[in-house]
């Protein structure tokens, strides 16, 4: 693992510990097993790993989705979708609450849609896709369109399993208000 990645997981590691407020440049070199100095030819700030830990998340969730998200329907890709950011913000949930108190803390939430341009860009060739294939809407603007429809799907996500921490039956109840909506709003047919 090159220097860079293992300071990523160190920083990871020691934020999910001790949490973003506590931890030190000190923590996080210590569990990367590197000199301070190392850590600053990479990081110029303790905080300026966040961009990196949030496409760690990204690189997560689009793995998630290019093996999960596999029908030829887009109303039954939307359901993929859907079901996909769900579970996979309910597995990482510690990373991804990391994330938002990391990067609302610091400078770089305004890097928040360099790092999420492979998310947009996938579901925008998908709403492409389906507009050609007049399965929704030909009016969809699927660049904007994929933003609002991440947007919407991660609230719903963090608000289930961040926040809330709801039961099995109403993040399901949810979900499907969710897909129903995004379907209605996209005028999705199959």
């Amino acid at each position: 693992m090159e220097k860079r990645e293992r300071i990523i997981t160190a920083a990871i590691e020691a934020f999910g510990e001790k949490g973003v407020e506590k931890t030190t440049i000190s923590d996080i070199v210590k569990r990367a097993n590197i000199a301070q100095g190392t850590y600053y030819l990479y990081f110029p700030s303790k905080l300026s790993v966040m961009p990196d830990i949030a496409a760690v998340f990204v690189d997560y969730l689009m793995t998630e989705l290019t093996n999960n998200v596999t029908s030829s329907s887009f109303k039954q890709q939307l359901i993929e979708i859907v079901d996909t950011v769900f579970r996979t913000t309910d597995e990482h949930k510690k990373l991804a609450v990391l994330i938002y108190s990391g990067l609302t803390q610091s400078e770089h939430l305004q890097q928040w849609e360099t790092i999420y341009a492979p998310l947009y860009d996938w579901l925008s060739e998908r709403l492409e896709t389906a507009k050609q294939a007049g399965t929704i809407r030909q009016t969809v603007q699927a660049d904007y369109t994929a933003r609002i429809i991440v947007g919407s799907i991660e609230s719903t996500a963090e608000q289930l399993y961040l926040y809330n921490q709801e039961e099995d039956a109403k993040a399901n109840e949810h979900k499907q208000e969710l897909i129903q909506f995004l379907s209605y709003a996209l005028g999705a047919s199959d």
